[in-house]
Parts: structure tokens; sequence; C-alpha cells
């Protein structure tokens, strides 16, 4: 693929995405792929696995919707027994949102299962390649992130 334009990648790229986007959802076994959970709900559970409880506000900002829009989406997480609602003991008024012990499991659950996957696909592939591909993902992550700050 030698001297490829930016429109020949482009076109390119928009035939391959949804194919990858289908072969790597396949491989999953885990409750996204079976609907259980959607995609913004795991989201969510990440974040607070890695970040602890978080104001309604703060969620909303990391998923860049409405704090209704949140509530919704936390209220469905609620029910499910994945999240609860804990208030602040400084002021009363203030409620977080925080990962249930159901919710710690299903999102390990979920990592775990990637992990696997992305090591039986990723395994294939010489560890300069992984490595050329983690680079141009976290140039790309870069550029995403610029662009959402100006």
């Amino acid at each position: 693929m030698g001297n490829l334009s930016v429109l020949k990648f482009a076109d390119e790229m928009s035939r391959v995405m949804p194919q990858l986007l289908r072969g790597f959802s396949r491989r999953q076994a885990d409750e996204i792929s079976k609907g259980k959970i959607t995609l913004p709900q795991f989201l969510i559970l990440d974040l607070l696995d890695k970040g602890g409880a978080l104001k309604m506000t703060a969620l909303s900002l990391f998923m860049e919707v409405t704090t209704a829009a949140m509530t919704g989406l936390v209220e469905r997480l609620v029910k499910c027994g994945y999240v609860k609602r804990a208030f602040d003991p400084g002021d009363r008024r203030i409620i977080k949102i925080e990962l249930s012990k159901k919710g710690a499991e299903l999102v390990r659950k979920i990592s775990q299962q990637r992990r696997q996957m992305i090591i039986k696909i990723f395994g294939q592939i010489s560890e300069e390649e992984r490595a050329n591909y983690l680079n141009i993902l976290l140039r790309i992550r870069d550029i995403l992130n610029k662009e959402k700050e100006a």
C-alpha cells in the first residue's frame, strides 16, 4: 500500500472499520455484546471503578450529556444493582454515584474477557507491529482530545 493519499486512506478506512468492529464484537462474550448493558453504561461503570464515587455532574461531563440524560442512565444502573447512590457525609445535599460490588465484578469480568480477546488477536502479529499500532492509536487519541478542547 505505498503512496496512499488521505482520500484513498479515508475510503479504505470507511470500508475496513465496520468490518473490524463487527469482528471484535463477534468475539466478545461479555454482557455488552449480549445486550445486558449498553456501551455508555459500561463506560460509566469503568469510570467509577477507576475514579471512585462521583457526582452526577462529573459523570455528565465525562459522557458529554446533560445531567437529565445521565440521571436516566444512572437510574437503569441502580435498578440493575450495578451502582448505588451515596450521600456525602459532609453535605447531605450532595449525592455521589458509586460502584456496587455487583458492578465492580461486572467491570472486572468484561475487562478480563476483553484482555483475553486482545491477547488472542494481537498475539498473531509481531511485537513491532503491535507497538506501531498502539503508537498510532495514542496519537489519534491525542488529536481527538485536542479537538475536543478547542
